[in-house]
């Protein structure tokens, strides 16, 4: 996502350095690179010129400190350009209502069902009791797709097979949401074109009959500037309250992410960023910025960390830690946490740096499985006692997992390093002491 519209800004901010101020030609030349790096991200002519002008303006009107360089100022005012060209803050979701009625519209294949999956699940952290509900009458073996989705998340789903009312169906949920407790309701509509005039009648017809708190238009980003052109159609028709991106994770040039809110005047709410129903992210658009000038996405990150964080299970870690009784299985429950905070290559993009050397490294979603099948072959006693794995265990354990021993030994090291350090960080001490040492380096390289 992002990548090459991220690596042509980078090129195009390359003309201020070594620069020791700001000029009209020298900012003139820069912003030529940004427009281009923009209309080849699939954003329109229109808004690439204005947006190129209101930064450039802005930059002309700023005296540079003797602390920042011309690049670094210009970075800083395309950085909040772009934020406010995507809608300046985030939007958020409203959760009025009892129970909070949310209706899904979009075209066929843009990922709504997986979308209201994600977003069942999200609002259930949010501590709410959701019904999903299946108002696609058309599509065969739509109903089934969500129905599949309810049972792996535990979350109740409404349908009424042979009813091809989809206004009744979305009416009966709410009355059953409203007698059995539920406190949001999703609804799952059937796709369609913005010009099938009865298909946008009958979604106009449900809006007007349940009276959503928020009506969402889900749209595929790979569509680029399609998608802003079908989000105005739908917007002009049903009056959205905000835009759901989807499979920003593939090859999205990022137009319809920078162009959306500037043609619709409606925001984007969430982005989907992978197939895991953990894969959606609340959209902050200055966040977003950051990504995409490769300054990295921290809060994001510690947000998506938070998610899978048990201040139980902490606890009991900790204590094992201390008693140094971290073994295999702790080390496997914490590579399940990190799968499930999303794609790796998606979190590795978060840490500032560190996206751009990743760029061109293939990380597929199974980094760990060599790891997991290596624990897996270990007994219980093994993992549990890490230091009774002697040479002929670990010949066992490679065979047992389709591996070699140079790799289990790989993975012994690595955990023993990595319990070493969580035993560290554990123990404020020998912490200070450590951030002594790195503070007297530092002097001394000075």
């Amino acid at each position: 996502m992002f990548e090459n519209l991220s690596d042509k800004l980078e090129r195009a901010f390359k003309v201020l350095k070594g620069h020791g101020q700001i000029t009209e030609i020298n900012v003139a030349e820069t912003m030529k690179e940004v427009r281009r790096a923009l209309l080849d991200a699939d954003v329109n002519f229109k808004t690439a010129k204005e947006f190129t002008d209101r930064v450039k303006a802005k930059a002309m009107g700023q005296d540079v400190l003797t602390a920042v360089s011309p690049g670094q100022l210009l970075v800083k005012i395309t950085h909040d350009e772009l934020a406010h060209l995507m809608g300046g803050r985030n939007a958020g979701i409203n959760l009025s209502g009892n129970p909070t009625v949310v209706l899904m519209s979009g075209l066929q294949g843009s990922g709504k069902t997986t979308f209201s999956g994600k977003l069942a699940n999200y609002l259930r952290k949010k501590g709410r009791r959701v019904l999903l509900t299946a108002a696609d009458v058309y599509r065969p073996a739509a109903i089934d797709q969500l129905e599949t989705l309810g049972k792996q998340l535990d979350i109740t789903v409404y349908s009424e097979r042979g009813n091809k009312d989809p206004v009744s169906i979305a009416r009966n949920a709410i009355a059953h949401a409203k007698q059995h407790g539920f406190t949001a309701v999703i609804i799952d509509t059937a796709g369609r074109l913005a010009v099938d005039q009865a298909m946008m009648d009958e979604i106009a017809a449900i809006k007007k009959a349940i009276a959503p708190q928020e009506t969402l238009f889900v749209v595929d980003a790979m569509t680029g500037q399609d998608a802003v052109n079908t989000a105005k159609a739908f917007n002009d028709r049903l009056d959205i309250d905000g835009v759901v991106l989807t499979k920003l994770d593939g090859d999205a040039r990022g137009g319809a992410a920078l162009t959306i809110r500037s043609v619709v005047d409606k925001p984007i709410k969430f982005i989907g960023t992978g197939e895991k129903m953990e894969a959606l992210d609340e959209f902050h658009p200055d966040r977003m910025a950051g990504r995409i000038l490769g300054m990295g996405d921290v809060v994001s990150l510690v947000e998506r960390a938070q998610e899978q964080f048990d201040e139980k299970e902490a606890r009991a870690l900790q204590k094992k830690i201390a008693k140094d009784q971290f073994g295999f299985d702790d080390f496997l429950q914490q590579i399940q946490q990190i799968k499930k905070m999303g794609n790796m290559k998606d979190l590795m993009g978060m840490i500032p740096g560190i996206g751009k050397a990743m760029k061109n490294l293939d990380i597929p979603d199974d980094a760990f499985k060599g790891i997991e099948a290596i624990i897996s072959s270990m007994t219980p006693a093994e993992r549990r006692e890490p230091a009774i794995i002697n040479g002929s265990r670990r010949q066992r354990i490679a065979s047992g997992s389709g591996t070699n021993v140079a790799e289990v030994n790989k993975l012994m090291k690595q955990f023993d390093e990595t319990r070493k350090m969580m035993k560290m960080m554990g123990d404020k001490t020998k912490m200070q002491a450590m951030m002594q040492r790195m503070q007297q380096a530092q002097g001394m390289r000075r």
